[in-house]
């Protein structure tokens, strides 16, 4: 069965970074390029080419060495590769779990302390890079514990090392990843808002965070917890509404997944179920939208606010996130609100 999903790669193809058929100049070019790593050479031609194109933040390239080759990244913490291979077939092992990928299978690689690649000859491969930025932006969705940690640099977004999207997904994948290959401009023109942009790059980084073994087998688990729903005393609605409330009376104070389960006499793992099911996102994402809510009732109403006061009012105490924030919600930025009232 070919596994190879028809895609049109041209407008990578017409975007060559480098091509070299020295094993040197390849080495540098791509430590340059991706990352710093060991690489040695097996059998075959040195026939080095890497293609790439850019959207806002995630990085779309073509690779293939020619030979067979082992490649040593240092373990990467800022960003997370998606690996697939065009034709041939390529070995991870990331932090000790090792798989092997076939042309057509898409692997997720975010290793922590270990990674080590075995590229087949003639192997060329399409990668992803997805900035680790992007991913805390939607790791609450799929986040299990009982403290948020204000998406801060402690934030860990990705739970496995490496794994293979499930055949029955991979479909969808597929479909993602052609409608952003064709979000790419066929020259330098920006034609679409980079806000929508961004806005399909968090779905991208969510179906994959959300599509992890580990998140999966999870959220199977808390399946298991039905039985907490049918026991609940009050209804699913009226908990909501409680927990909202609660949230509504303390938009200046901080809130913990743990005192929400509280108030709504849940556990933490049953509130996260039960926000999903009833309110499409976390309960952390619901909390962060009524106080995105709250402060754009303020820029709007108080000509004296500034955006800075604002943002500090009502629990934001990065700035540059609070606009993303704002942006991603609203479709523009704080202080594009706070001059409607001029």
């Amino acid at each position: 069965m070919d596994l190879l999903p028809q895609l049109d790669l041209s407008k990578i193809y017409h975007r060559p970074v480098f091509r070299s058929h020295s094993a040197e100049d390849s080495h540098q070019a791509l430590s340059r390029a991706i990352t710093h790593h060991q690489l040695n050479w097996g059998r075959g031609d040195v026939s080095t080419a890497l293609y790439r194109r850019e959207l806002n933040r995630i990085s779309l390239m073509i690779l293939s060495y020619g030979a067979e080759v082992i490649i040593r990244p240092n373990a990467f913490k800022d960003f997370v590769l998606v690996q697939m291979p065009l034709r041939g077939s390529a070995e991870i092992e990331s932090d000790g779990v090792g798989i092997h990928l076939n042309s057509g299978e898409v692997a997720v690689v975010a290793p922590r302390r270990s990674i080590r690649l075995h590229w087949q000859a003639n192997c060329e491969q399409l990668i992803l890079k997805l900035p680790t930025e992007l991913l805390r932006q939607t790791a609450c969705q799929t986040c299990a514990l009982s403290h948020c940690p204000s998406l801060g640099a402690d934030c860990q977004p990705w739970i496995d090392p490496v794994f293979k999207l499930a055949g029955g997904i991979a479909p969808q994948w597929q479909a993602l990843l052609q409608q952003m290959l064709s979000l790419l401009s066929p020259d330098q023109a920006r034609e679409l808002h980079p806000s929508w942009i961004n806005q399909f790059e968090q779905t991208a980084a969510l179906f994959l965070q959300s599509h992890q073994p580990s998140v999966l087998e999870r959220d199977n688990q808390g399946d298991e917890d039905s039985s907490d729903f049918n026991q609940m005393p009050a209804p699913f609605d009226t908990r909501l509404t409680r927990i909202e409330d609660y949230m509504r009376s303390r938009l200046f104070a901080p809130i913990s997944l743990a005192d929400l389960a509280r108030v709504a006499e849940v556990s933490p793992r049953t509130l996260n179920v039960l926000c999903h099911r009833h309110r499409g996102v976390a309960p952390m994402v619901l909390l962060r939208n009524l106080r995105l809510e709250a402060a754009r009732n303020k820029l709007i109403s108080d000509p004296r606010a500034s955006v800075t006061e604002v943002a500090m009012e009502y629990g934001f105490g990065h700035l540059g996130r609070f606009s993303a924030y704002y942006r991603e919600r609203f479709g523009e930025l704080p202080r594009q609100t706070s001059l409607m009232r001029h």
